[in-house]
């Protein structure tokens, strides 16, 4: 097995190990998305940390890694330390199947021919929207919302009623998922998402595509007043909802500013920039948002439980935002299910900031000339770069690393947090491929 204690970062990644650990403590004064600091300047990010002494070692290593682990080639994960939780899949069976078992009844909640006899093909049009686009991908952000909830229960209260309360949750996170990635490709410019073609690239939707991503957000709140409108919990998930898609959104917009005229702006490609991106674009929704809700459910509205539940939320968001960057670029599109587009659509991505960090003036001519290019020859010349800066190798030390710190963290959670939720929610990012 590949052995991470052969690479000469070891012992730099061990202090910057010991350097990055605190605790989160009722008296903590940090604010929530700052509790959990990740400097610009560890775990492979910093331009005077090169990766290793040299780079056609580090890649060599990266490549007998890969062949050595066919089962997930693109993955490190072969950590020495893995925490105290079961091998498990993330949902069992009988929950994923209890999940899809109800997605009918959400279709017909929105879809009810008799509030809205007057308009049958717009009804019928939109029942269609949502087979298309809600439950076809992993759902890993609905489940989580049930499995959140019944961690965090009492078990006295789950009851049926209360356990499919929470699976309607789930798939309200599971429209705006769809809201946001009707959305995101259209601005992309993407071809194919979970292994079909985009939405507005279909026959017959194009730019419609923008009105059913408006139609798909403004579900979840006609799910939340029909099912929810008589608990105490209502009005914090709706907020909390509204809360998260307006952070999303300004996330967006972030990373659309990072583009001028259509060309990446390489000078603001800064990792500040990038952390920033992340966590208002995908952390908050993708990874707080799931658990949240669970704690809101389960009548858990301690604002100290939930600052240090979004604190450590947030730094496992950056950690599945930097492996999608990585799996953007060096992931298998059979598995993933999408065809990367970073490169081409000039991302500010975690790969594109190291690259920057680290290039000589000749390798930023690279950047400069065919980063944000959309044709083939500028993404294989990108792709070839960042082979040739060893991020491959990098990414492999950040994800062991990132594991590891991160799993310190969970170990200081207080205040009645069950560490095997997160242990749970950790694993399930720490082991994808896509």
């Amino acid at each position: 097995m590949f052995s991470f204690n052969k690479l000469p970062i070891n012992r730099a990644s061990r202090e910057l190990r010991n350097s990055l650990k605190r605790q989160i403590s009722k008296t903590s004064s940090a604010p929530n998305s700052d509790a959990v600091s990740r400097k610009d300047g560890q775990l492979g990010v910093n331009a005077d940390l090169k990766p290793f002494s040299n780079v056609r070692a580090a890649n060599d290593k990266w490549t007998i890694h890969s062949k050595h682990n066919n089962s997930r080639a693109l993955s490190t994960i072969q950590t020495k330390v893995l925490p105290n939780v079961s091998n498990a899949p993330f949902a069992t069976k009988e929950e994923s199947r209890e999940f899809m078992a109800i997605f009918p009844d959400i279709v017909r909640d929105l879809t009810d021919a008799g509030r809205h006899t007057d308009i049958p093909e717009v009804t019928k049009r939109f029942a269609h929207v949502l087979q298309y686009n809600v439950p076809n991908g992993k759902k890993t952000r609905g489940l989580t919302t049930v499995i959140a909830y019944k961690m965090l229960e009492k078990p006295e209260n789950l009851t049926p009623e209360n356990i499919r309360l929470a699976n309607i949750l789930g798939w309200c996170v599971e429209l705006l998922q769809a809201y946001f990635i009707v959305a995101d490709d259209i601005m992309d410019h993407s071809v194919s998402r979970r292994g079909r073609p985009c939405w507005y690239r279909t026959e017959g939707v194009g730019l419609i595509a923008v009105n059913d991503g408006i139609l798909l957000e403004n579900s979840i709140y006609l799910l939340l007043k029909k099912h929810l409108s008589s608990l105490p919990c209502y009005v914090p998930i709706m907020e909390l909802f509204r809360d998260i898609t307006f952070k999303t959104s300004l996330g967006q917009s972030l990373d659309c500013l990072c583009l001028a005229n259509g060309k990446p702006v390489l000078d603001l490609f800064t990792m500040k920039r990038y952390k920033t991106i992340v966590k208002y674009k995908t952390s908050y929704y993708s990874i707080q948002l799931p658990v949240a809700l669970g704690m809101y459910l389960a009548n858990m509205t301690d604002q100290e439980q939930h600052r240090q539940a979004k604190t450590i939320l947030l730094e496992m968001g950056e950690f599945f935002q930097i492996q999608d960057d990585f799996l953007d670029v060096f992931g298998d599109s059979d598995v993933t299910g999408k065809i990367g587009t970073d490169i081409k659509d000039g991302k500010c991505s975690w790969l594109a900031v190291l690259a920057l960090q680290r290039a000589t003036p000749a390798q930023r001519k690279v950047m400069d000339e065919h980063y944000g290019k959309d044709n083939d020859e500028s993404v294989r010349l990108v792709k070839n770069l960042f082979e040739e800066l060893g991020l491959p190798a990098t990414f492999a030390v950040y994800e062991e690393e990132s594991f590891n710190i991160t799993r310190t963290h969970i170990q200081q959670i207080s205040k009645g947090l069950p560490h095997d939720l997160f242990f749970k929610i950790l694993r399930k990012f720490y082991k994808r491929d896509c």
